[in-house]
């Protein structure tokens, strides 16, 4: 039975990295694969961007009311259409930012369309609250695997420090991308607490 994955890891754990070179080693082996992301991320417009310099064009984005079932369907069915093989396996990006609906929609993908759904994203926003995407997907997925960080300090690196011209911030919008002047950093609880003031939301 194929099985939805969610890899998950704080900013900066290798998640764009780890979702590209699993699509390489699929497509190594003579295996189609399709690449999405939501289009909320505006990070590399239409492009999964790695921090490494290595980046690569989806195939599909997913808006906030999509189906993802239906916008699987299509962009499979073109790919069959082209190469006369099945796809193989369905890579997601910033998979945090997909709604509860959507995120079943993968469940769905991989039990009833028997594609395995790798989706990789943050587990918390900068106030350490969950994503409702990564929320369920930790619910509902297969096979959960952290992608591991260090903190500034040398420990592991759990929660996502916000920073605004510099400074860091707790207070504000979930999900800010692209702004010039945000920034994160990926921080273990004891940097977290120090520059919150012991605040964990």
């Amino acid at each position: 039975m194929a099985k939805l994955y969610f890899r998950y890891g704080a900013m900066n754990s290798g998640k764009s990295t780890a979702l590209l070179q699993a699509a390489f080693n699929y497509e190594e082996r003579g295996q189609r694969v399709l690449l999405a992301k939501p289009s909320v991320d505006t990070k590399g417009d239409r492009s999964i961007v790695s921090r490494l310099g290595v980046e690569r064009e989806v195939d599909f984005t997913i808006s906030p009311e999509q189906d993802v079932v239906a916008a699987f369907h299509a962009n499979a069915a073109a790919v069959t259409e082209r190469t006369r093989e099945r796809v193989a396996c369905l890579l997601v990006d910033e998979a945090q930012f997909l709604s509860p609906d959507q995120v079943e929609g993968l469940l769905r993908i991989a039990v009833l369309e028997g594609t395995p759904v790798l989706a990789y994203g943050i587990r918390t926003d900068f106030r350490t609250r969950a994503f409702p995407g990564s929320a369920r997907l930790l619910e509902v997925a297969h096979s959960l695997e952290e992608l591991k960080t260090i903190c500034r300090c040398g420990r592991k690196a759990m929660f996502n420090g916000r920073l605004v011209d510099g400074a860091f911030v707790f207070d504000g919008d979930q999900v800010a991308i692209d702004a010039g002047h945000v920034t994160y950093e990926s921080l273990c609880p004891t940097c977290y607490l120090r520059e919150s003031g012991g605040r964990l939301s």
